[in-house]
């Protein structure tokens, strides 16, 4: 309900505004004076001050004033039976919303009033959209100021709104997802469902349950109706991350689905018509799979309408201080710390390649954050220490890359015997793929 508070000394006014208003369907608060009008104003959440000029106190200028003061946005509406243009002037330099000269007509006052109340609330939602927007983008946006980090964003920002399938392309940990964010909150769709799904997590035989979804009946187990990814999607994005992993024997359903915008439950015989843009992402391949059998060519035409190419992080090193500066901020803000970090520091992590890319410098970033004071300095001596915990001999000088490779090893290997051998588990736990970490076992 729309609140309002009127200061009116004038007791057939005063009561004559209140009737009308609660007659409106508005909760009134009054004030005979402007002291104990302004401790109202203070105490309740109102949605618009009416307030008289000459008052037995505090004159409504003053009152105005006052209110600015407090809560800016708050419309406040002047009244006064000794009009002159002189003090409408002033009252709207003030920041007055109206002057209205009595006497004046109710049904003329309401609309001044609804019109009041209503572009408080646009700006309200305004203020709303923008905090929500800023959110989102502080969340999901790639940092640097390479050449190949601006090409992402400039193609992002002009395919945003178009409905046309993408294919996101690049090594683990360049962010392929961040860019899916990008052009999805971007987009005429951000304000629709963005449904995400791995399709290396799921096993083979789940993964068309989960994305079609499946009808009561149609299989053992199966005792109630599931909406699939598909439909949770409508009208929005759905994200389909390693897909080079999709199951080849249901590519020809995910190929129906991108040429006629339908699907069917499993068990159902229904077509159901979806509004779903398809942004995919994998770090094969996909002509290489096309060529091995692993991976339909149709399809593969189908997904890339729009294809984007993130480089690794060691084809833009210059990248790294933006980066760097990001998670630094990011883990001092999560961990309540005031941790800088040296230009010798930025310059030997320009060294190295990062084969696990920005994925592993955040990891990096945040351990050392983690590890150091609270307002401390990561300087060399800091990087080895807490890279290892203690001093790396005088006599056993590596280069960064051996060192950290040294450290990765044998954090992985803590964290499989921790998942007592269990693969799947410990990839999840480190924050990578089950194939990078194969990658690195073998390595």
């Amino acid at each position: 309900m729309k609140r309002v508070l009127i200061i009116e000394d004038e007791k057939i006014m005063r009561i004559t505004l209140e009737d009308f208003l609660k007659s409106k369907n508005y909760d009134v608060y009054t004030s005979e004076n402007g002291l104990n009008g302004i401790d109202i104003f203070k105490r309740e959440e109102i949605d618009c001050v009416i307030t008289d000029v000459r008052l037995p106190d505090i004159d409504g200028l003053s009152i105005l004033k006052e209110v600015k003061s407090i809560k800016p946005d708050v419309p406040v509406i002047i009244i006064t039976a000794f009009g002159t243009i002189q003090m409408a002037v002033l009252a709207m330099k003030l920041g007055a919303f109206d002057y209205i000269t009595k006497p004046f007509s109710l049904d003329e006052f309401i609309i001044v009033l609804d019109r009041a109340i209503e572009l408080k609330k646009i700006k309200e939602e305004n203020i709303d959209l923008k905090r929500k927007f800023d959110n989102i983008i502080s969340k999901h946006y790639l940092v640097g100021e390479s050449r190949q980090i601006k090409e992402i964003y400039e193609i992002s920002n002009r395919i945003a709104d178009l409905d046309s399938s993408v294919l996101i392309t690049g090594e683990t940990g360049t962010g392929k997802e961040l860019v899916a964010n990008i052009i999805h909150y971007g987009g005429k769709r951000k304000d629709k469902p963005f449904v995400k799904i791995n399709c290396s997590a799921i096993p083979g035989e789940l993964i068309e349950s989960e994305l079609f979804g499946y009808e009561r009946g149609a299989f053992t187990g199966a005792v109630s109706r599931k909406i699939g990814k598909f439909e949770f999607a409508d009208g929005g994005t759905l994200f389909l991350d390693e897909i080079g992993d999709f199951p080849l024997h249901l590519q020809p359903k995910l190929l129906r689905v991108l040429q006629d915008k339908v699907i069917e439950r499993i068990g159902g015989n229904k077509s159901i018509q979806v509004d779903v843009r398809i942004i995919a992402a994998t770090n094969k391949n996909l002509l290489e799979e096309v060529k091995k059998g692993n991976f339909r060519e149709d399809l593969y035409y189908r997904l890339s309408v729009i294809p984007i190419y993130i480089a690794p992080l060691r084809e833009r090193k210059d990248d790294i201080p933006y980066l760097v500066e990001h998670f630094i901020k990011k883990y001092n803000s999560r961990f309540g710390k005031e941790i800088i970090i040296s230009k010798e520091v930025i310059s030997k992590l320009m060294d190295y390649d990062f084969p696990g890319n920005v994925r592993e410098l955040e990891n990096l970033i945040e351990r050392l954050v983690a590890l150091s004071n609270k307002k401390d300095e990561i300087n060399m001596d800091k990087l080895y220490l807490f890279l290892n915990l203690k001093e790396e001999p005088a006599n056993d000088v590596m280069t960064l890359e051996e060192y950290i490779n040294k450290v990765e090893k044998e954090y992985i290997k803590k964290i499989i015997a921790l998942c007592k051998g269990n693969k799947t588990r410990a990839a999840d736990m480190l924050g990578i793929s089950r194939k990078s970490l194969w990658e690195k076992l073998k390595a």
